[in-house]
C-alpha cells in the first residue's frame, strides 16, 4: 500500500516504513504526527483519487529529527559591469518515517 501525500507545497509518494525529508513541520523529535492531505491511495489492487484529498484518509508519522539542508549558493553577476552577489541559503527540514497509512 502506498499514498501521496501532500505537505510543505510538495508531494510525496511515501509506503510504510519509508524516510523522508520535508519542510520544517513544528513538531519535536520522537514525537508522532498525523498527516491528513492524502491525495491518493494504493493497495495493490485499487487507486483511490481524491479530488482534491481522499476524505478521511490518514498518514501517521514519526518525527526522526529536525536538520537542515545542503548549502544552496545562489550567485548574481552582470558582464562588464563589476557586478557580483553571492548568497547562501539552507532550508530547515524535518525528517519524517511513516508508520501508519489509513484509508477512510
Amino acid at each position: 500500500m502506498y499514498a501521496v501525500i501532500k505537505t510543505g507545497g510538495k508531494q510525496y509518494k511515501v509506503q510504510k516504513d519509508d524516510v523522508i525529508r520535508v519542510e520544517k513541520l513544528d513538531a519535536e523529535a520522537g514525537k508522532s504526527i498525523t498527516l491528513d492531505q492524502v491525495l491518493m491511495l494504493n493497495d495493490g489492487k485499487k487507486s483511490t483519487i481524491g479530488a482534491p484529498v481522499v476524505a478521511g484518509a490518514k498518514v501517521t508519522a514519526e518525527v526522526l529529527e529536525q536538520t537542515r539542508g545542503e548549502k544552496v549558493i545562489v550567485f548574481k553577476k552582470k558582464r562588464r559591469q563589476n557586478y557580483r552577489r553571492k548568497k547562501g541559503h539552507r532550508q530547515d527540514l524535518t525528517v519524517l518515517k511513516i508508520k501508519d497509512i489509513k484509508a477512510a
